[in-house]
């Protein structure tokens, strides 16, 4: 019989998810909670924001803890993997959620500038997955979730720094869903598509966003990638591993 997620199927793991200050990260950190989950809310530098989503958790009756940790520092990560073990005594789940998404013409783009988006965003899983596993190995039922994008399937112009790094996640899961099987650790990517979360001030809209339609007619929120995430990380999905959730409302069929 399926478990239902309102039977809090997440009761008694402990989770961390990177970028859970906001949006996509915040939906994902919340609804883990609502399964019962003690969660590790972490931010690179936000303290302030990080800290609202751990009180939301605390009124609902949940577990959490606050700790910002820049997921490209390998000495920090470890602290914050530390910690959430000392403090809630395990770690079961890892979502790898933490990025940017930077626009730049590939011409004038240096090494630099291209290292400042790739070692956030697949760098910093690599970290958080090291850092983690250990702990991952105990739980006999580990599972790592990994955000990708959905300019890693379509391309997009001036940003081959994200494009190169969210695909490279998919070849990270499928590489570490081999490796891991036998620790008993599901691994997945989860790709969203267009959200409708908004955009820092001053900041405009990628153009390549005008060519991406949703079948559903709408754009996403982050309770439909946190639903999907939720699920990933629950008894539902034990006999999913190395594959890649589209969750875009029809925008990529593939």
């Amino acid at each position: 019989m399926a478990i239902e997620a309102s039977e809090h199927e997440l009761k008694g793991k402990v989770a961390i998810v990177t970028g859970a200050g906001r949006n996509i990260g915040r939906g994902i950190a919340l609804a883990l909670a609502d399964g019962g989950a003690a969660v590790v809310v972490n931010a690179r530098s936000n303290m302030q924001e990080a800290q609202a989503v751990v009180a939301e958790i605390e009124r609902a009756g949940g577990k959490a803890l606050a700790i910002t940790a820049d997921v490209a520092d390998p000495a920090a990560v470890q602290k914050m993997a530390d910690t959430a073990a000392q403090k809630f005594g395990r770690i079961d789940i890892l979502v790898n959620n933490a990025a940017v998404r930077a626009e730049q013409a590939f011409e004038g783009m240096t090494l630099a500038q291209w290292r400042a988006v790739t070692s956030i965003i697949l760098d910093g899983a690599f970290n958080c997955v090291q850092a983690c596993l250990p702990h991952l190995k105990k739980s006999g039922a580990g599972v790592i979730i990994n955000i990708g994008g959905l300019s890693a399937h379509t391309g997009a112009a001036r940003r081959p720094h994200v494009v190169t790094a969210k695909a490279g996640l998919i070849g990270l899961t499928r590489a570490l869903a081999h490796e891991l099987a036998p620790d008993k650790i599901r691994v997945n990517t989860l790709t969203p598509g267009l959200m409708a979360t908004p955009r820092p001030a001053g900041q405009p809209e990628p153009q390549h966003h005008s060519h991406v339609h949703a079948l559903a007619g709408r754009r996403g929120e982050p309770a439909d990638i946190a639903a999907a995430v939720r699920f990933l990380c629950g008894p539902g999905a034990s006999f999913i591993t190395g594959q890649n959730m589209q969750v875009n409302g029809g925008a990529y069929l593939g």
